[in-house]
């Protein structure tokens, strides 16, 4: 699946493993469909990387020296919040998921994963998913797990509004909660603008994040 006016989806990558970051580099730059606009060891450089080319997704390592990726995903969405980012690291503890899905990030995959998995990850973030690997988003929705009941819907969310919210939790994109509602793409937009209100939240990570520790869904 390939997206929004199949324009080159701009990549740019951050691992201090020379083979990992080599590795990367030739994957991408062998797809159609995507741009690298970057590649690099550490985020010494980091705001200066992305003024001069602002990537669309970024492929973030977590275990770095100097700035981490978690901190690095923090300053990014601070100062160019409509890039999407994925984690890409080796971590797959349960602090580790929390940290960095609060700093910002949309999308989580360890390293072990194929390159077809990799550049589907990719591609569904920038079409509006929140890919997770199966493992990873068993302990995301571990991590957030409470007892009792579900909290009441103190947000005043319609029952449509609940329906898409709950595809948003699954990582699922734009165009699949469309077709799952029955709606157009541009209503789905609608619907999540309200939702991001309702919830006073800012992004597609927010929303998740709030909704799964307060057991809206």
């Amino acid at each position: 699946m390939f997206s929004k006016s199949d324009t080159l989806i701009k990549v740019a990558v951050y691992e201090d493993n020379d083979s990992l970051r080599k590795s990367l580099l030739h994957l991408i730059m062998g797809t159609e469909t995507m741009e690298l606009s970057g590649t690099y060891p550490d985020c010494s450089t980091l705001l200066q990387n992305f003024r001069e080319a602002k990537p669309d997704v970024v492929v973030m390592d977590i275990d770095m020296p100097g700035i981490n990726g978690i901190e690095a995903t923090g300053m990014i969405k601070a100062s160019f919040p409509e890039i999407q980012i994925l984690i890409y690291t080796v971590f797959n503890d349960k602090q580790k998921v929390f940290e960095a899905l609060c700093a910002g990030a949309t999308g989580y995959i360890l390293k072990k994963s194929s390159a077809v998995q990799i550049i589907e990850a990719i591609t569904d973030l920038f079409n509006g998913g929140s890919p997770m690997t199966g493992e990873i988003a068993r302990m995301v929705m571990e991590f957030f797990s409470k007892q009792g009941q579900l909290s009441p819907n103190e947000y005043a969310l319609s029952s449509r509004e609940m329906d898409i919210l709950k595809c948003i939790v699954k990582g699922d994109s734009y165009k699949m909660v469309a077709d799952s509602c029955s709606i157009s793409i541009g209503t789905v937009r609608t619907h999540i603008s309200s939702i991001y209100r309702k919830l006073h939240v800012n992004s597609k990570s927010e929303a998740v994040i709030k909704a799964m520790k307060e057991r809206l869904v």
